[in-house]
């Protein structure tokens, strides 16, 4: 009789660790996504995105509340890989728009820069992101550091010519022409993101 008493203690024994690792689990997943939605809804407040999708595939390209002031940069960081690599021209003119435009030194978001620079994004992440800032310019957010197509255009274009030309000056290549067509039709255009 006491060879079962043991066997049904270690019986419960199992079954009761097995309702704890569950219940810890369960915990987990919850604080996880209690700690996405508190991510996403500090994504929506920098960027002006209230679609809940929007918001996901953010998260899903990896962006974090520490880094999604980056998302503007995407346009920028695909000229600059135009033509296969990125310069220390370019990648002087991006470090120096990312301090201009608040980006700090050593930061999260500087270090996610530094790695898109060092190694090209896929260009699924371009394609998604590019339709992530229409949706973001789309929202027109009140924020005085807000930019406009223009504005991320023009920045793409002083990327472009960072590294052309005589003594780097002025000249942009074919690639990274028709890069900046493409991308100036992508951001310009006006609901494009639903």
């Amino acid at each position: 009789m006491a060879e079962h008493d043991s066997l049904a203690e270690r019986g419960r024994a199992l079954e009761d660790e097995y309702v704890r690792r569950k219940d810890r689990e369960l915990i987990e997943r919850m604080q996880r996504a209690a700690s996405d939605e508190a991510a996403r809804r500090d994504m929506g407040t920098a960027t002006g995105l209230t679609d809940p999708a929007l918001l996901e595939e953010l998260q899903a390209l990896g962006f974090t509340p520490a880094t999604v002031t980056l998302l503007p940069f995407v346009p920028v960081v695909q000229v600059a890989w135009a033509e296969g690599g990125v310069s220390d021209q370019e990648r002087y003119a991006v470090v120096k728009l990312a301090r201009a435009r608040g980006i700090g030194e050593g930061s999260p978001a500087d270090r996610q820069l530094a790695d898109w620079l060092a190694t090209a994004p896929d260009t699924q992440v371009f394609a998604r992101a590019t339709r992530l800032i229409r949706a973001m310019l789309d929202a027109e957010t009140k924020d005085a550091t807000a930019l406009t197509a223009d504005q991320l255009v023009g920045y793409c274009e002083k990327i472009a010519s960072a590294s052309g030309g005589v003594f780097g000056l002025g000249w942009i290549s074919s690639d990274e022409r028709a890069l900046l067509t493409q991308i100036a039709a992508d951001l310009t255009q006006r609901g494009k993101a639903s």
